[in-house]
């Protein structure tokens, strides 16, 4: 299953302007140098022992094992480059928005008379910067992926659905079944 917060930091990390470290040892260097020095910091980090850390960085040991190798690899992806990380957000959340390319089942809360039959829809839009704000906002916040989710269907029922306050006034757009969520800085 998708997850806006994971969306968010692939769209993120596409502004990155030089690849992250390919090597284990190179990955954990990087990452001691990070918490200042401290093997012991980042063996608790990673939930290995300190020892293990060191033979990392001297390059005793090469190859991790797939699941250690995936954990080292999102702690640097999630330290990696944090002033083009910063700069791409902002850049976001004050004039370029932010792209969405979602397939979900929305449900809606509107007017007697009128459906509200929860619809599988494929969307691809633009979201203005101040959406793109909320988001990047609530994130840093360490906001649940459910109030990610609410806050990026808030901003699709009123850039899609009330197209801006021009129609469907007091729609209200629920997102269930979030199939594939992506997005683009």
């Amino acid at each position: 299953m998708a997850t806006v917060g994971e969306g968010l930091d692939k769209a993120v990390q596409g502004a990155f302007t030089r690849p992250i470290p390919k090597s284990a040892g190179a990955q954990m260097r990087y990452l001691v140098r990070q918490h200042k020095g401290s093997t012991k910091q980042v063996a608790q980090l990673l939930d290995i022992t300190q020892r293990t850390v060191e033979r990392y960085v001297k390059d005793q040991i090469k190859k991790p094992r797939p699941h250690l190798a995936a954990r080292i690899e999102r702690e640097v992806r999630r330290r990696w480059q944090p002033q083009v990380r910063a700069k791409a957000k902002q850049a976001a959340a004050t004039t370029g928005g932010i792209m969405i390319d979602t397939r979900a089942r929305f449900g809606f809360t509107a007017a007697p008379g009128s459906t509200d039959d929860a619809r599988l829809r494929h969307l691809t839009l633009a979201l203005p910067p101040r959406h793109a704000a909320r988001l990047f906002d609530a994130q840093e916040a360490g906001a649940t992926e459910q109030h990610l989710q609410q806050i990026a269907a808030e901003a699709l029922g009123e850039v899609y659905f009330r197209d801006d306050g021009r129609r469907a006034h007091g729609l209200e757009v629920e997102l269930t079944d979030l199939e594939h969520v992506e997005f683009d800085l």
